[in-house]
């Protein structure tokens, strides 16, 4: 523990095994922490990026094994754990030119290259003094009493790591996916604030106490709900490595795919590996593929693509944006026709308004979409419980596969069936 001072305007605090990197003018080298410079000084401390060979602060990320995060050109003010995996990030990605300030009023912002805030903390004026990182990986804004103003904790990401409380309300968010402790006592995970593709339950007896309760990762692996002001708990999940191994950080995060997973990384190895995953195929995640994609697998990886050859990806370098029609319905009225998916399927899940549903048979179901003008695709279930579901969204989520039972059909334009 302790605070390294790089006379090239760079100070690295780093507590056990998490860093994190700032850029300031004046270093505060009597306390483990950074502090506001002076309100006449020109530039306020601020996250920076560093030279070659440091991993973290702004920099590139490496990619990891769900997340997209190696883009050219693009960086993030991060927390690291050793090695550079991020467990924290400010904001949204950011150019080369951004900068995480922490300003004289208390307010820590990530600014781009123009200057434009992309992220604050609403600290502003509420009497902090200095940043601290803890050994847990926990960055503070805290006044000269010591008291918290501000904790990446309870304002996390899209990482909960060990030791930090998820409670009711709290969200972790990656692109349109979100992750929530609901007030009804179920976790669930959500796409578009709209459509839940998983929901856990929990016992009717920690239903009781959700305003004490708390989503916990342990240090050893285990994901559970627990209420500390009683002995009630419930375990979620465990890492397939749980109490294995020393010098190993595990922490929870919801990946830019829509699934959530445990990951562990050895110290200073700067690699994770997927330990835990909610969903356990990929394809039942809602959206993967984007809008009339069709998610598959090539051996064990998902693969997107399109339903047929009257549709074209919307990005030719990346499936997973979805597919659109070569010819729109309505530029052949009266000429629209039903493409027939075998082994198909369109996810529907609760609270997604945009599905019809009917007992029908297979025909029926076909036919019912063809004459519903707001009608986009269809499904037959198949699997005895005679359901059809008519979709008329503008966002329709497919998976085929050997397995699947059912029979989907998509609306197309005759001419191009």
């Amino acid at each position: 523990m302790g605070i390294a001072i790089d006379l090239h305007w760079y100070m690295t605090i780093q507590f056990g095994l998490v860093m994190v990197q700032l850029l300031c003018l004046v270093g505060g080298e009597g306390r483990e922490g950074l502090f506001p410079q002076n309100r006449a000084e020109a530039n306020p401390p601020s996250f920076r990026e560093r030279p070659a060979g440091n991993r973290s602060g702004i920099n590139k990320p490496k990619r990891h094994e769900t997340n997209d995060y190696g883009h050219p050109n693009v960086y993030t003010a991060s927390i690291t754990y050793s090695g550079g995996v991020p467990i924290w990030t400010a904001g949204s990605n950011v150019d080369s030119g951004g900068a995480l300030h922490l300003l004289p009023n208390g307010a820590l912002r990530l600014t781009d290259g123009t200057g434009a805030t992309l992220w604050d903390s609403d600290t502003a004026n509420r009497g902090v003094s200095y940043a601290s990182l803890e050994d847990s990986g926990e960055l503070r804004l805290l006044t000269n009493a010591s008291i918290v103003v501000w904790s990446s904790f309870d304002n996390p990401t899209d990482t909960i790591l060990p030791s930090q409380n998820f409670t009711v309300g709290k969200v972790l968010r990656s692109g349109l996916y979100s992750f929530s402790f609901l007030r009804s006592g179920n976790l669930a995970l959500e796409w578009n604030e709209s459509v839940v593709y998983w929901n856990k339950g929990l016992n009717f007896t920690l239903r009781a106490n959700l305003t004490t309760a708390s989503l916990v990762l342990q240090a050893i692996g285990i994901l559970s709900v627990f209420d500390p002001t009683s002995t009630n708990g419930e375990i979620v999940a465990y890492s397939s490595d749980y109490a294995e191994g020393s010098d190993i950080l595990r922490f929870l995060r919801l990946d830019s795919d829509g699934n959530l997973r445990i990951y562990s990384s050895a110290r200073g190895s700067g690699t994770t590996t997927i330990r835990w995953a909610a969903v356990s195929d990929q394809c039942e995640v809602f959206g993967y593929c984007g809008n009339l994609g069709i998610c598959g697998y090539n051996g064990s990886y998902p693969i997107c693509e399109c339903p047929s050859q009257d549709f074209e990806h919307v990005d030719a370098n990346d499936g997973r944006k979805g597919c659109r029609r070569k010819v729109e319905i309505e530029d052949c009225p009266g000429n629209a026709t039903m493409l027939q998916l075998d082994h198909a399927v369109f996810l529907t899940y609760p609270r997604e308004v945009f599905s019809l549903t009917f007992f029908v048979g297979i025909s029926g179901c076909r036919l019912n979409c063809l004459v519903s003008p707001p009608c986009v695709a269809a499904t037959s279930l198949a699997d005895g419980s005679g359901l059809c579901y008519l979709k008329t969204s503008g966002f329709v989520s497919g998976y085929q596969g050997p397995v699947i039972p059912s029979t989907s059909y998509v609306k197309v334009c005759g001419s191009q069936a």
